[in-house]
């Protein structure tokens, strides 16, 4: 009776194990699945955005800390991707001449690593907005415990509409969040208008590669895999590097410069493609939900596109004429 029950458990276990893989299988079908050529609507990325990062910012803090964002890798055999991501900040700063500040703003803040760190490196104010309302909320927390509340405040907010007066900051940061702006027009007028006279702008965001001299446009293969990347990450159509100087021009902006630092954070997807593989990440992968496991997914196409030189890490910065 005892070798037949020891069967039975057995059998039991190993059922158990099949139908967890063929979960796991089911999962991953549905995510490639979802993947589409389909683009989403304005209002279904505002709703798609605020519930992504609902649901993922707690994995990735747990896994990464408060900072979501690309990391500096020079050098490029850096294992500390941590201080790498504090250094990408810094060296940002440092690119875009900025030497102090009173006040700034964070545009599409994450849960308040930047803008936290920017406080304590200028002794500023800084608020910072998102669509998300429990990174706002987790991102006000951790202000608190670091003893910041009385110069970081974060709260939800469009970025194409701010709650902000007109030449109210004279920093104005967007660290990755430009890539989910649909109205790319209207979110450069918006940096324009609440940076104050003199006042810095630095935009640093996923761009597409500058068109050569005799293309229209991207080619087929290149716009079907921004599409896949947009429906997990929920973004609109890309825009190159080109195309953001074009409107600061138009607003009048001065000292236009940019940057592709795509090789200075090439080792960043890889790094974070090896942290979600194990074990505490793949369970939180699970209890995050389903955008979050798409957005897992999606980490090999972004890949795919740098390798291609499709997809650029592109720096912006320009003045407020006085």
């Amino acid at each position: 009776m005892v070798k037949v029950n020891g069967i039975a458990v057995s059998l039991l276990a190993f059922l158990q194990g099949i139908e967890a893989i063929n979960a796991f299988a089911s999962t991953l079908q549905r995510v490639k699945d979802s993947i589409t050529n389909k683009e989403y609507t304005r209002d279904e990325l505002k709703i798609g955005i605020a519930g992504f990062y609902d649901r993922s910012s707690k994995l990735w803090e747990d896994v990464w800390g408060e900072h979501m964002h690309h990391g500096y890798y020079i050098p490029e055999n850096r294992t500390d991707h941590v201080q790498a991501q504090v250094d990408l900040i810094d060296e940002v700063l440092k690119w875009g001449d900025v030497k102090s500040a009173k006040s700034a703003v964070d545009v599409g803040c994450g849960i308040g690593g930047s803008s936290r760190h920017i406080a304590r490196k200028y002794n500023c104010k800084t608020q910072g907005i998102t669509l998300s309302p429990y990174q706002a909320n987790r991102g006000n927390e951790l202000a608190k415990e670091q003893g910041l509340e009385d110069q970081s405040s974060f709260q939800v907010a469009d970025a194409l509409d701010m709650p902000f007066d007109d030449n109210s900051f004279d920093l104005v940061w967007s660290l990755e969040s430009g890539e989910h702006m649909p109205d790319k027009k209207k979110f450069v007028e918006e940096l324009f208008r609440v940076a104050a006279p003199g006042g810095r702008i630095l935009v640093v965001t996923w761009v597409t590669r500058d068109l050569q001299e005799g293309e229209t446009g991207l080619t087929k293969k290149e716009e079907k895999l921004l599409r896949k990347i947009n429906r997990a990450y929920y973004l609109p159509r890309w825009v190159s590097t080109q195309d953001y100087v074009t409107v600061f021009k138009e607003q009048g902006a001065t000292d236009i410069r940019t940057e592709d630092w795509s090789y200075i954070i090439a080792p960043f997807w890889k790094a974070v493609i090896k942290s979600s593989l194990n074990l505490k990440s793949v369970i939180g992968l699970f209890k995050s939900g389903f955008s979050t496991i798409r957005g897992a997914y999606a980490m090999l196409l972004m890949l795919k596109g740098y390798k291609m030189g499709l997809i650029k890490f592109g720096l912006i910065t320009c003045t407020k004429p006085e």
